[in-house]
């Protein structure tokens, strides 16, 4: 008709468009690419790492490309850290939407050699690391969730990694922290439900500084092992689809998402008696474990041969 105007599509807002989200670890490596995704799509970002010039860097990228991020500093396992992050985000942009657990450190060793020291520090950046921040955010969501009457919509991505379903031989610290956030993902999951808050994990493979030793150098051209290669499922689990999805774990590298499985049940049996007597244990379990030499049972390897190239073979 004369004088209609014409049509035209409208324009799709980002993802998160308006969310708010904190990302621990973000100095470098995968907080740093989860970080700089989630700000594309749309977040404003509260980064956390330590002290130094890497962090800002990261936050000056986002604000360079048209992003907002502010830096939070500072040991994520100490208490006032945790507390700083929540309150930053809430005081600063009025809300708090989303949690990427990142953080990390590693300090290999084979566990007859490990010290005290090596043990506690890994635990502690890692699991206690992870409690901190949600400790906190959780708590601000559930005083949100009744002060509003209903539910919220937030989001809390965990990371964990394939060591704890392999039991890595020199990496004892780091398998149990990973395995403790597996448990904590579930335990936040089943917890805060009902306050619309959705908790999962994510088991990553990428080169970055703290596995460049373990990795080898990049093969040429891209690498399929990138930390960029992570982080859309980082903002998928964190945008709308992401309300659907609580309490799972999936292993995330190139072009791979895998959606783990939770353990089953192998064998069952019942005492003849009621009551087991050795005899009796040894002719129930005994023609199940006959390898000589045994080797570990309760263990995934189904996701060792997703990728190819992640030490940089050629595929």
């Amino acid at each position: 008709m004369p004088g209609t105007p014409p049509q035209t599509e409208p324009v799709a807002s980002p993802l998160l468009d308006g969310r708010v989200a904190v990302v621990t670890g973000a100095g470098q490596g995968l907080g740093a690419a989860e970080a700089e995704a989630l700000a594309a799509a749309g977040a404003r970002m509260v980064l956390n790492d330590l002290p130094g010039p890497a962090l800002d860097e990261v936050v000056e990228r986002i604000r360079q490309a048209g992003g907002t991020a502010v830096a939070v500093p500072g040991d994520v396992a100490d208490r006032s850290t945790g507390e700083a992050l929540v309150k930053t985000a809430v005081d600063g942009f009025g809300r708090l939407d989303v949690l990427v657990n990142n953080a990390g450190v590693l300090r290999d060793r084979m566990i007859f050699s490990m010290t005290e020291q090596e043990w506690d520090t890994v635990v502690r950046v890692h699991l206690r690391g992870h409690f901190v921040t949600t400790r906190f955010a959780t708590a601000w969501w559930r005083d949100r969730s009744k002060a509003e009457g209903g539910p919220v919509d937030a989001r809390i991505v965990n990371t964990a990694s394939e060591a704890f379903l392999l039991g890595s031989a020199g990496q004892a610290n780091y398998a149990a922290a990973k395995g403790g956030i597996v448990s904590l993902t579930l335990a936040t999951a089943r917890g805060c439900a009902r306050h619309g808050v959705r908790v999962n994990a994510i088991c990553p493979r990428a080169r970055t500084a703290m596995t460049g030793d373990l990795m080898g150098p990049a093969p040429g051209g891209a690498d399929p092992m990138a930390p960029e290669r992570v982080a859309p499922l980082v903002v998928y689990l964190s945008g709308p689809a992401g309300a659907r999805i609580t309490g799972e774990v999936f292993v995330a590298h190139g072009d791979v998402v895998a959606l783990l499985g939770p353990p089953t049940v192998r064998a069952v049996f019942h005492a003849a008696t009621g009551t087991w007597t050795p005899t009796e244990l040894d002719a129930a379990l005994g023609p199940l474990f006959t390898e000589d030499p045994p080797r570990p049972g309760f263990v995934c390897e189904q996701t060792l041969p997703l990728a190819a190239t992640t030490f940089g073979e050629t595929p």
